[in-house]
């Protein structure tokens, strides 16, 4: 299936168990202006059943997401969230009716100090949203990532978007609240921070209880990487101070967050290649750490 180039620079990806392609048409049928964009499944003879997810492509009002099917090994949880702006009732009470119908209330659609309707909701699928009523101006886009520090790293959320804007361009910083002395989390923490990276929207806070909520898999933040250098200068921020590699372009930075730090011509020859040539190069990025942009080449052109 043929797509246009993705332009978002960071793009949320989702690790399900077999369910990917549900999750990306129900995703799709409840938020306004979304569709998929590509969907492909795992070929015979690879790790995965062939009625799964490869690598699937998907936008909900403006913000790309990916999917894919991977197994059992890792599962969502509200250290990533995905916080929703409304500018109307009946939409917030729509999506939300929709959200909860197999899902888990964290908070109770209700009226807050901080709006007249917001609610935190975990889905059928174990992935959490938060919805908000509020104006679309004040955050620029309808979805956006949300990370929660919690347990050990419960404290670091202002140190953390502080490094994220320090690594990726067009970083700005567009409002930090802080838990005050009635709680709930301890005075002076972050409840709710709203910066860019590379002009999108993300959010993060402190966990205002004391449950730990690690950061792993089952969400990642895949950055399309333009050249070589960059893949090599993104790597190197996000690893050092306490950060890990891992595989496939997979790295852990100092808070446990992962990433995919991919050139793009992976991601435009996964849509747009030739099959065999896209196993070749399949076959040669399964051996990799970080990701060489050369090697990569040689492989689908052998």
């Amino acid at each position: 299936m043929k797509t246009k180039k993705n332009t978002q620079k960071i793009v949320p990806f989702l690790w399900f168990d077999d369910r990917a392609e549900e999750a990306m048409n129900f995703y799709t049928s409840i938020f306004p202006n979304s569709k998929i964009d590509f969907l492909n499944k795992w070929p015979e003879g690879s790790p995965f059943p062939s009625t799964t997810v490869q690598n699937g492509c998907f936008t909900l009002d403006g913000t790309t997401f990916h999917a894919f099917d991977a197994g059992p090994m890792f599962k969502f949880n509200p250290s990533i969230s995905f916080f929703v702006i409304f500018e109307t009732m009946e939409e917030i009470d729509s999506v939300w009716e929709q959200l909860i119908k197999g899902g888990e209330a964290m908070m109770a659609l209700d009226t807050y100090p901080w709006s007249e309707r917001y609610g935190w909701v975990t889905d059928r699928f174990g992935l959490s949203w938060q919805l908000m009523k509020g104006k679309l101006e004040d955050v620029g886009q309808r979805v956006t990532p949300l990370l929660m520090l919690s347990g050990e790293q419960r404290g670091n959320a202002e140190q953390a978007l502080n490094q994220y804007m320090s690594i990726f361009g067009d970083s700005s910083l567009d409002g930090i609240s802080r838990y005050g002395a009635n709680g709930p989390g301890p005075e002076g923490l972050v409840n709710h921070a709203q910066f860019k990276l590379e002009g999108q929207t993300f959010m993060v806070m402190d966990n205002g209880t004391e449950a730990e909520m690690p950061f792993n898999e089952a969400v990642s933040l895949y950055v399309n990487c333009k050249d070589q250098t960059e893949v090599d200068h993104l790597w190197e921020e996000l690893t050092k101070n306490g950060g890990s590699e891992s595989r496939c372009g997979w790295l852990k930075d100092r808070y446990g967050v992962s990433w995919q730090i991919v050139p793009e011509i992976v991601s435009e020859k996964l849509v747009n290649g030739e099959p065999h040539r896209v196993k070749q190069l399949m076959e040669a990025l399964w051996q990799m750490k970080k990701l060489d942009v050369s090697q990569l080449v040689a492989a689908y052109n052998q």
